[in-house]
């Protein structure tokens, strides 16, 4: 009986390992990056929050979790409305946050399964724990998926305007941000895209969007 308990806590711990490692160590590679593979054209490097655009930062956050600073990797005010909209049987809408996002991006595979979606909570959960905001904002917007084949700022930058991330105008930063969530089927003039990028300028400039870490 007293192995057996062993073996659960093993297996509880297991998938803290990376967690722990990812607080220092960048990942070289994520499952998801490996299944677009054939379509990047190159691996971006990898850059530090004081290499990005504070205006890429605040476009990420005012696009994707607002709330981002507030959280502890759960938004239960959005998630609420979340599923108060999907009851309506209206376009479903997600309520994942930045933080949910990393976790599914670094450590796990995509698709809708509740086992996948399990993994995530659990994970996301360590993560919060164990790395601060800072950290986990600077892992998102160098893996997450931002173009066709494009992964992270560095890539993204080069794929739509061949250029750096330094480089950015404050448009081509929301430009970039508001592909967030449909990065292979909208293009930067399509009209979703358009329409976020109006709602992502009124957040940084109307609400405020504040980074709140600081930096080493």
């Amino acid at each position: 009986m007293f192995t057996l308990i062993r073996l659960l806590i093993l297996l509880i711990l297991i998938p803290v390992v990376p967690v722990i490692a990812y607080k220092w160590i960048n990942p070289p590679i994520t499952a998801i990056q490996w299944d677009q593979r054939e379509l990047r054209k190159e691996k971006g490097e990898w850059l530090g929050l004081k290499e990005i655009p504070d205006v890429f930062e605040k476009a990420v956050i005012a696009a994707e979790d607002q709330r981002f600073f507030e959280h502890n990797g759960f938004d239960i005010e959005a998630i609420q409305k979340a599923i108060a909209h999907n009851k309506k049987g209206k376009n479903k809408r997600g309520a994942s946050t930045i933080s949910q996002q990393t976790a599914k991006n670094i450590f796990l595979w995509e698709g809708r399964s509740w086992f996948r979606k399990g993994l995530e909570t659990y994970l996301t959960f360590w993560m919060e724990l164990l790395w601060d905001k800072a950290r986990i904002l600077e892992v998102y917007i160098n893996v997450i998926e931002m173009g066709r084949g494009a992964f992270g700022i560095s890539e993204a930058a080069h794929y739509y305007y061949k250029t750096t991330p330094q480089k950015l105008s404050y448009q081509q930063c929301l430009n970039i941000a508001s592909m967030l969530p449909c990065p292979r089927t909208c293009g930067i003039n399509h009209r979703i895209s358009r329409k976020r990028q109006q709602l992502i300028h009124r957040a940084i400039n109307q609400y405020g969007i504040e980074l709140k870490y600081e930096r080493d």
